[in-house]
């Protein structure tokens, strides 16, 4: 008896870009690494600890100090958020860093060349320097680096996302 399913074709492969992805949207060009996402858990988890003890300060009947509790965990909330979003992101508008306490927007016709350079990086965004790699935007001095809470010991994902920012950069930019 034949068996057409065990001879059929592999299917083909996906597209890069899917059919529901939003051209007008912004976009990270890559994934937020797992010290990232893992910082972000943990201030996730102290906020649920606040937030709790907050609730039960409110049950005792210490409105004013519950509520200076329930503040402490609405920042943390918004801390975790803008943690999660730090990065590169580009978009139709142009190309935009977001840090934990800024954001900067540089236009399309801003943008210049796009490289990967060898040079003393910062280890975790912290003032320690060790040689490394770093993906640099004209008008920005730093974008990416490989010591940074995305791709901290993941060299193939750091250079995945600097070819994929380039060609995005390549692309959106002659718009």
């Amino acid at each position: 008896m034949p068996l057409p399913f065990v001879d059929a074709p592999a299917p083909a492969a996906p597209s890069p870009v899917s059919l529901y992805e939003d051209p007008d949207r912004w976009r990270r060009p890559y994934r937020p690494g797992p010290l990232r996402v893992g910082g972000t858990a943990l201030v996730l988890l102290l906020a649920a600890y606040v937030l709790c003890s907050a609730l039960i300060i409110a049950c005792a009947g210490a409105f004013l100090l519950a509520g200076m509790w329930g503040g402490v965990a609405v920042v943390l909330l918004v801390l975790a958020v803008r943690l999660v979003r730090t990065g590169i992101w580009v978009g139709p508008a142009g190309l935009r860093q977001i840090r934990l306490l800024s954001t900067r927007t540089l236009a399309w016709a801003e943008v210049g060349a796009v490289r990967v350079v060898e040079q003393p990086v910062r280890w975790l965004g912290l003032p320690r320097r060790v040689p490394g790699r770093a993906l640099v935007v004209e008008p920005f001095p730093v974008l990416v680096t490989d010591h940074g809470a995305d791709f901290l010991e993941r060299p193939l994902a750091f250079a995945e996302a600097a070819s994929a920012l380039q060609e995005r950069v390549a692309g959106l930019g002659s718009r």
